[in-house]
């Protein structure tokens, strides 16, 4: 475990990914890495800027073109 000490990032992150993927399969390794994603931006104010201004019979009706 010491000689991992003195790889690059790439390569910790190379070898990471493997392990992660041999021990939970590609999608679990996936589901394991997005838990630490924290994403980025302003949410509620991109939802303010999204959905100010749009009244909720729009809303139904983009809702029931999208069913159909």
């Amino acid at each position: 475990m010491s000689s991992i000490m003195h790889k690059d990032l790439s390569t910790i992150r190379r070898l990471g990914i493997e392990a992660l993927t041999e021990k939970l399969g590609p999608v679990g390794m996936v589901e394991f890495i997005r838990q630490f994603d924290s994403g980025y931006g302003d949410y509620t104010k991109e939802r303010h800027e999204w959905l100010d201004g749009i009244d909720i019979e729009t809303i139904v009706k983009q809702a029931k073109l999208v069913r159909n």
